[in-house]
């Protein structure tokens, strides 16, 4: 198999950080994605439908509206469905100007204390997240937006928007790691009144502005739904798939989300992280992780032989929580072949897929995502199926993203 690598981190240079609107809106969209999407589309006919069943961010339709394709993407999550919708829109230059006028409103509202205040989200120990004035600034910057903009409007979600900026900005919470950590409560935030908040604020407000004023005129379209029953969601046939799934790594996707979730009422009790992770392919928060030592795979669906000698490596007696990961590890690829399958009845003749995937290792023991992927799709039926190498992903010389592709012939 062709194995050339189509990308690497350093070849993404500045034109890419310019376009703000392309992947900046919350931090969440690393630029090297933006890249892959634009090689993966530079050559293909320009009235094509593009589908991207785990929508994510929305990377891959707002770089296709950016090139003049139609796209539609189908997400699990409510708060990314709105986030996608939010970044694929269409902002005129009134809408630009009026929200920058609004805001002068809804900040005054805050200073002056003229404005409504929501109630803190119900986060636990709420100020290991954040310290009480942030706390209580966030809480009157979102009931003054709420007071001028009672219903969803354009507006209001770039305001919303530059809010979650604010708050991720402000939070002790560190991401950038397997296991969640807070850092120390900042000192300079101890200086921090309503005045300098307001002008952080501002700041964060003028960069989504300015990114959403560069947004394409192609409008495209975010579901919300299960990528396992893909075909139940959308309607007609797609001839082009772009998509990075979830790894099976045991990093949550929704850890990261929920500060946004729990303060714009996406969440309203831990629990319901977990719900939502445990239907969310490869999700591990919470109760989906309780729920896989009782989990059993089903014997319809495809595992390839070395998989299952991989996975008795894993779950060796000797290894800690090995049979739980053997078991999330299954669950990751059954969720994965009923998505394949379901997403088969929804391609045309001659349409082609890429799937941006990456490996792991477990205890010691590589498990070969890209492997497997590739051996799905060719019990699936489909053709020309290559892998090719698209980056290294750390300082681990066996860990790589792939992009996997193939036909329907």
């Amino acid at each position: 198999m062709n194995r050339k690598v189509i990308g690497q981190r350093s070849d993404f240079t500045h034109k890419y950080n310019s376009k703000l609107g392309r992947h900046g809106w919350l931090r969440l969209t690393p630029a090297y994605s933006v890249k892959i999407v634009d090689e993966l589309l530079k050559n293909e006919a320009k009235g094509i439908r593009i589908l991207d069943p785990f929508s994510g961010t929305a990377t891959t339709p707002l770089c296709a509206g950016y090139l003049g394709y139609h796209a539609t993407s189908v997400e699990i999550n409510p708060f990314l469905v709105w986030l996608g919708k939010v970044k694929n829109d269409t902002y005129p230059k009134n809408i630009i100007e009026s929200t920058s006028k609004n805001v002068k409103i809804i900040l005054s509202n805050v200073v002056e204390n003229k404005c409504s205040s929501i109630a803190p989200p119900p986060i636990h120990n709420i100020n290991r997240w954040w310290d009480e004035k942030s706390v209580e600034y966030l809480c009157k910057l979102l009931g003054s937006i709420n007071d001028l903009f009672p219903d969803p409007t354009p507006n209001k979600n770039l305001l919303l928007i530059a809010a979650c900026r604010l708050l991720i900005k402000l939070s002790n919470a560190s991401f950038n790691h397997q296991s969640m950590s807070f850092k120390d409560n900042n000192e300079e935030k101890n200086v921090f009144n309503t005045e300098i908040l307001s002008n952080i604020f501002l700041r964060e407000l003028s960069f989504v502005l300015d990114s959403a004023a560069k947004n394409p005129k192609t409008k495209n379209e975010v579901v919300l739904g299960d990528s396992k029953r893909v075909r139940e969601i959308i309607s007609g046939k797609f001839d082009l798939v772009i998509t990075s799934p979830p790894y099976p790594n045991r990093i949550s996707y929704i850890r990261e989300l929920r500060p946004y979730m729990y303060w714009l009422g996406y969440l309203k009790k831990a629990r319901e992280a977990g719900e939502l992770d445990w239907n969310t392919i490869g999700g591990t928060w919470g109760i989906a992780t309780s729920r896989l030592s009782e989990w059993e795979r089903s014997c319809n669906s495809f595992y390839p032989d070395y998989l299952i000698d991989i996975l008795s490596k894993i779950s060796h007696k000797d290894n800690k929580n090995g049979q739980l990961l053997a078991n999330y590890i299954y669950k990751y690829f059954e969720d994965i072949w009923t998505h394949l399958d379901n997403l088969a009845n929804a391609l045309s003749f001659g349409s082609k897929v890429h799937y941006i995937i990456g490996n792991s290792t477990f205890y010691g023991v590589l498990l070969p995502t890209e492997t497997i992927y590739v051996d799905m799709f060719k019990e699936l039926g489909f053709k020309d199926i290559k892998l090719n190498v698209i980056r290294k992903r750390n300082s681990k010389k066996e860990l790589y993203e792939y992009d996997v592709s193939g036909s329907i012939i």
